[in-house]
């Protein structure tokens, strides 16, 4: 089959299309043929290895794992010892995140635990787009308890990956919600559900003087203390992913307010909890690009530039 290697860390120049053996199903593991992949900023900071310090896990000096790419769909091909729930020809969406990757591929190696029926409705690309931004935005508004019905929510970049879901998941749960984003996406983070928007281009949502029972930060360029400015009495402020707020290790509270690092491991359970929100039409991916199989290096680098709307999808020759 064909899979996108990198054998050594740096950008997407590195990634080599290559002719590899089609991986085994184990125990309590299916084989997919996949038919989309989605592109995360985990695949960009893991294809470089940054922050330096999380090559103790991926690898001191080149990739434990050198096929990439986390979140995927398609249809199981095949089943190993041990599967019942699911069998061949099933539609099925998945995280790698948490079990060494391999989503850069044609076929992909999967843990039961980590896949999901695709909901009735999406299609394959729209389910690949889901896995690790939903579930991280999901994990990050109820983090601290505090989505509920006529609570106050700031998205602080609302069109991206993490935030369109973010705003969608917030409405759901009957919040009051105002997105953070540049001027040409205003019109778009409204289409997702906003009941405010600020452009970050003309005004910092930290300095106007209006505070927010929850902030979501998918950005994490504002300092503890900008983000202690919006927060009302007892606000919480989730940042997800990687983060320039120096190193939240843990709870920060100041005068009742608390703000906190969230990252998340995408297990099937979090996707079968996605489902229920899409079947009862209230999240929907966005996607911004599409790609082709033979264009992932270039899906990569346009997702590092900053500027996606919504989600980056490869679709997989041939599927």
């Amino acid at each position: 089959m064909k899979a996108f290697v990198s054998r050594t860390y740096g950008g997407p120049d590195v990634l080599e299309l290559s002719e590899v053996d089609v991986p085994e199903p184990g125990t309590d593991e299916v084989l997919v043929k996949v038919r989309s992949i989605s592109v995360n900023p985990a695949d960009w900071h893991c294809l470089r290895g940054k922050p330096v310090f999380s090559r103790a896990t991926l690898g001191p000096i080149r990739p434990k794992a050198t096929v990439l790419g986390a979140d995927i769909a398609g249809r199981v091909e095949s089943v190993g010892p041990g599967v019942t729930t699911v069998a061949p020809g099933d539609a099925v969406y998945a995280c790698l995140f948490g079990s060494g990757f391999g989503g850069f591929a044609e076929y992909a190696r999967v843990p039961l635990g980590a896949l999901a029926p695709i909901p009735a409705g999406l299609s394959d690309a729209e389910a690949a787009a889901l896995p690790i931004a939903a579930t991280t935005a999901l994990r990050g508004l109820d983090y601290h308890g505090r989505l509920e019905a006529g609570r106050s929510v700031l998205v602080n970049g609302g069109s991206g990956g993490v935030g369109h879901f973010g705003i969608q998941l917030a409405k759901a749960a009957g919040a009051e919600v105002t997105a953070v984003t540049s001027t040409p996406n205003l019109d778009l983070v409204r289409t997702f559900g906003a009941d405010h928007v600020i452009d970050y281009t003309a005004e910092d949502f930290t300095r106007t003087g209006q505070t927010y029972d929850l902030v979501l930060d998918t950005i994490g360029n504002r300092r503890v203390g900008d983000l202690r400015r919006a927060l009302g009495q007892s606000g919480r402020a989730a940042v997800t992913g990687f983060t320039s707020v120096g190193m939240l290790v843990g709870v920060v509270v100041r005068g009742g307010k608390r703000i906190k690092q969230v990252n998340v491991q995408v297990t099937g359970r979090n996707l079968a909890e996605l489902n229920t929100f899409v079947e009862a039409g209230a999240l929907r991916p966005s996607i911004d690009r599409h790609y082709s199989f033979a264009e992932i290096p270039e899906a990569i680098s346009y997702l590092e530039a900053g500027h996606a709307r919504g989600k980056v999808v490869v679709d997989v020759v041939g599927a």
